[in-house]
């Protein structure tokens, strides 16, 4: 069973993301960069799925810190933000996947899988 952590500071995303993954995975939630920081620190997870504007630290700040710390870690970036110049320097600061606000369910979950295969091959590449 693999570990994820969804964090949003808007409750309905948080819900709904954990709603769709707990049955099948351990899934955590968090709604601010402070909270999901204090969990990674007890916790090891999988994937990581994460907005990018929230009060306080970003998004952007914990992909920083997730790439640092656990290089073999997908980040996956969900947000509202069209720009793709904004895109693409998420992706080349390591974002696995960048998925836009509205989403529909079944793209969370297929980047969510390809997160978990990359994840798997990579540690099986050590």
């Amino acid at each position: 069973m693999a570990s994820l952590l969804v964090v949003d500071d808007d409750e309905s995303i948080r819900d709904i993301l954990y709603d769709l993954f707990a049955d099948e995975h351990r899934c955590h939630t968090a709604d601010s960069v402070d909270k999901a920081l204090a969990l990674i620190e007890k916790e090891f997870y999988d994937v990581v799925l994460t907005d990018i504007s929230m009060p306080g630290l970003s998004g952007l700040e914990l992909l920083g810190l997730v790439r640092q710390r656990y290089p073999d870690t997908p980040v996956i970036i969900i947000s509202g933000i069209t720009d793709q110049e904004h895109v693409r320097g998420l992706m080349k600061l390591g974002a696995f996947d960048y998925l836009l606000k509205p989403f529909r369910l079944e793209t969370v979950e297929a980047s969510v899988k390809r997160a978990l295969e990359y994840r798997s091959r990579s540690l099986a590449n050590r």
